[in-house]
């Protein structure tokens, strides 16, 4: 399943490996792209603030200049949430600008390059991929104590999905996974059909950050919160760690980052189908 790979920085200045054929791929693209020379620059700007342009999309503007995306595109969003999210990420940026923090720009690059080209159905076969490969179907067959641990944290998971969009799922200790029915594939390819492209852009980094399209749909129904749906994606690492210890800090740092970027994604999700208007005044304040 994996095929390339391709190195980033993440948010403590580590190189990290990220698969070339996941979903992220096209977040990790956009990413390059800001950063080609250097993974951080000196702040350029003083003020950010907002504006909404004849089309009545939303524009992000540094001093007097407007933000564009990587592939020089006029940046603007669909509604003024998410517009002003993502001010608060350039705001937030001190003397030098981490660009590999900033996710909903990012995020929000991807969708408008969409610098793979791909159409919504296309994105939608790719999340359905990791249905096969779901993180929370595959079981161990020992030792017994993740056995239990698996069967206890992931299976209420499990049947609360198949209860709210009554479907078989099942789990399998098989290298080959569960089998899953033809109509359970075909029902969740009809609820991502209801998303938009933006949705399906946060959707894809989601799942891409836990393995799994299960945990993710429970998080975006607010089923799981973030903190649980990263621990469900982590449980037999965290077994592990249980029984041998881990690394002084780098199991706190790789936690730490996994919620980030998974509460990015699941916040762009819902700010990228926001209607409401939000007061300037939040801006100001």
């Amino acid at each position: 399943m994996f095929r390339g790979i391709v190195q980033l920085r993440n948010s403590f200045g580590n190189v990290i490996s990220v698969c070339k054929s996941c979903p992220s791929n096209q977040y990790s693209r956009c990413l390059s792209k800001y950063s080609t020379a250097s993974t951080e620059r000196k702040r350029f700007y003083q003020d950010v603030s907002i504006s909404q342009g004849d089309d009545g999309l939303y524009e992000i503007n540094l001093d007097r200049r407007k933000l564009k995306t990587p592939g020089g595109k006029l940046f603007t969003v669909p509604n003024e949430a998410l517009a002003i999210a993502v001010a608060t990420e350039w705001d937030a940026q001190r003397e030098t600008l981490k660009f590999y923090t900033m996710h909903l720009t990012t995020l929000c690059n991807t969708a408008l390059d969409n610098p793979t080209q791909r159409s919504k159905q296309q994105m939608i076969n790719s999340a359905l991929k990791f249905l096969e490969t779901d993180t929370i179907c595959y079981r161990v067959d020992e030792p017994l104590g993740l056995v239990e641990l698996q069967k206890n944290e992931w299976d209420p998971v499990l049947h609360w999905m198949e209860n709210r969009y009554n479907v078989t799922i099942g789990s399998s200790s098989s290298i080959l996974g569960p089998e899953i029915p033809q109509a359970t594939k075909d029902t969740f390819q009809q609820h991502l059909s209801s998303y938009s492209l933006w949705s399906l852009t946060g959707l894809e980094f989601v799942i891409s950050q836990l393995k799994s399209i299960l945990l993710s749909l429970g998080m975006v129904d607010r089923y799981l919160t973030v903190e649980q749906a990263v621990l469900l994606s982590r449980l037999e690492e965290e077994y592990q760690i249980g029984r041998w210890g881990n690394v002084e800090w780098a199991h706190d740092y790789d936690m730490y980052e996994l919620r980030a970027r998974t509460a990015a994604g699941a916040l762009f999700i819902q700010l990228s189908s926001e209607n409401l208007t939000v007061k300037h005044k939040i801006m100001q304040d």
